[in-house]
């Protein structure tokens, strides 16, 4: 008898293999980690945790994960003993614990109802069984059916297929006997950066002082603690996202950087690491200095912009533009002007002091990524003291065939009219479309483009100009 007993123990351990042993892994036994966010709801995550794992076949649950992880980009290895470590198997446990899902899992089960008189405390307890819960609850207790039966629902225990966090579940083979460190990369939606700009600009409008800020927003349904944070600018390719973004209120927390974040090339993108760990916590928002700046080199620039459809009709005497000169602040991105680093896309907000040395808003515009030694132009408005007025003054048709050609030769005068106290320079860009040329002009004028004409003015204070031309055009 004991020979067969024994036989049979050890034919039921091959029939029936033992269930492989659970361990979890949690934030507390976090030893390290990164966090890349991209500027299009997209974050890269390396997490890296100490854990002790007896050898064999074994059940890890790795928790504490973001909310919003796309399980399929997970990539997990060991950085200790990486031969002898291997993943047979990965589970994703977003069934996650909330009122309705735990409802759901007892139905056809027994739950007590606790209802409280708030007036004199006494407690009664009802055991009830849940029949249903779809657009309500419905219990038998004893021999009666009750829909949203009053009372708090106490539950004997939660179901094992309910978790209260995000859960990645590997079953793992583990050769090695000692305490390991594992590396566990995912990408997660829900985390986003963007730059702003605050330029501070002097009284001749020839000076700006600039500073920028970064702002990480996490709605990953994380935290990150200590974290090395990196963040990429530039357009990463991305295929159609599943995952949505979640929803809920960010807070807002404002960090000065004790050093700043280093910049560098990366792929087709540019790379800036901040120079010291920061925690990320879930739904906050994060501001941290990226750079400051003084005394940079800048060019105010008024334009008067025409527009190409002018030049497609014959117009009245009494058809008259009265488009507004436009104000930008032009800068140039270069060492000499003491930038030169790669300017992540973002708004600019500038300031200007008044009479009275009190900061004023004066305008503000989106730039986009700016590589080293290129110029970028912010519009801050339009200009009140400089008036502009356009009127066509001749059109006549030279010519026309069958076809879509016709030649024609037009006359135009622009009136500028300055009223500051002061001399300004304004330039007329005058976008001409098909074939052109200029016949006679009452200014100078570059061609700047193909189908892009300017004439720069320079007018004294309280003066008034007329740009006058006659130009032919070929339409096809």
């Amino acid at each position: 008898m004991k020979k067969i007993a024994f036989f049979l123990l050890i034919w039921s351990l091959f029939v029936f293999p033992a269930r492989a042993a659970e361990y979890k892994s949690t934030e507390e036994q976090q030893k390290s980690v990164a966090v890349s966010v991209y500027n299009n709801n997209l974050g890269l995550i390396k997490d890296v945790r100490s854990v002790d794992l007896k050898p064999g076949t074994l059940t890890l649950q790795f928790m504490d994960v973001a909310g919003q992880i796309n399980p399929v980009t997970v990539h997990m290895k060991s950085l200790t003993s990486p031969e002898k470590f291997s993943v047979l198997e990965q589970n994703y446990e977003y069934d996650l614990l909330n009122p309705q899902k735990l409802l759901d899992k007892y139905v056809g089960r027994n739950v007590k109802l606790v209802e409280k008189n708030y007036y004199t405390g006494e407690e009664k307890t009802y055991d009830a069984k849940v029949l249903s819960n779809n657009n309500g609850t419905i219990f038998q207790i004893g021999n009666e059916i009750h829909v949203n039966a009053p009372g708090a629902i106490v539950f004997p225990e939660i179901p094992e297929n309910l978790i209260a966090k995000p859960t990645l579940i590997w079953l793992v083979s583990n050769r090695e006997k000692k305490p390991q460190d594992i590396e566990v990369s995912y990408l997660t939606s829900g985390l986003n950066w963007k730059c702003d700009y605050i330029a501070v600009i002097n009284e001749e409008s020839t000076r700006a002082d600039l500073n920028g800020w970064v702002t990480i927003d996490n709605r990953s349904g994380a935290a990150y603690s200590n974290a090395k944070i990196k963040l990429v600018a530039g357009e990463v390719n991305r295929v159609h996202d599943q995952y949505p973004q979640a929803a809920g209120k960010a807070r807002l927390l404002m960090e000065k950087s004790d050093s700043a974040f280093q910049e560098e090339s990366f792929f087709e993108y540019h790379l800036y690491t901040l120079e010291r760990p920061s925690t990320l916590r879930n739904n906050q928002t994060k501001q941290i200095e990226l750079f400051s700046a003084a005394d940079i080199p800048i060019r105010e620039r008024l334009i008067y912009y025409g527009a190409p459809y002018y030049y497609r009709n014959q117009y009245t005497g009494e058809f008259q533009s009265h488009d507004k000169v436009n104000v930008f602040l032009e800068i140039e991105n270069s060492k000499a002007n003491n930038l030169g680093m790669p300017l992540p896309a973002g708004i600019i907000r500038a300031y200007k002091k008044d009479s009275e040395g009190s900061l004023q808003f004066i305008g503000e515009d989106r730039i986009d990524h700016t590589p080293k030694n290129e110029k970028f132009k912010i519009r801050m408005g339009e200009s009140f003291d400089i008036a502009a007025s356009r009127k066509q003054t001749d059109y006549r048709i030279l010519s026309r065939n069958s076809g879509q050609r016709f030649d024609t030769e037009q006359e135009w005068e622009i009136n500028l009219r300055n009223h500051k106290e002061k001399p300004a320079e304004v330039e007329v860009i005058e976008p001409i479309p098909g074939d052109w040329q200029i016949i006679s002009s009452s200014h100078n004028f570059e061609k700047t483009e193909a189908n892009t004409v300017k004439f720069t003015v320079k007018l004294k204070k309280e003066e008034t100009q007329t740009v006058k031309y006659r130009v032919r055009i070929r339409y096809y």
